[in-house]
């Protein structure tokens, strides 16, 4: 048997999580008649692949080490450090 956690939420916290809790749910969107519905796997596969890259980060920018890779300027990185 799973022991429960113990609520460390303050008072106010506990509150506005209550109120958020008991807000009616959002209506299901509308969509037009002909809309082509389409399963999760298609909608993920649309998405670009993550790559690996070696860079360098300086003063809070990411400069990869090929000069020839160019990222978007809203590129998204992950960094992985090492010594």
């Amino acid at each position: 048997m799973i022991a429960p956690n113990i609520d460390d939420r303050t008072a106010e916290r506990r509150a506005r999580d209550e109120a958020i809790a008991a807000e009616p749910l959002l209506p299901p969107p509308e969509l037009p008649a002909g809309a082509q519905t389409s399963s999760v796997e298609t909608h993920f596969a649309r998405r670009r692949r993550p790559v690996a890259l070696a860079g360098i980060v300086e003063n809070g920018l990411v400069r990869p080490l090929d000069a020839s890779i160019k990222l978007a300027e809203s590129s998204r990185v992950i960094i992985v450090t090492s010594e």
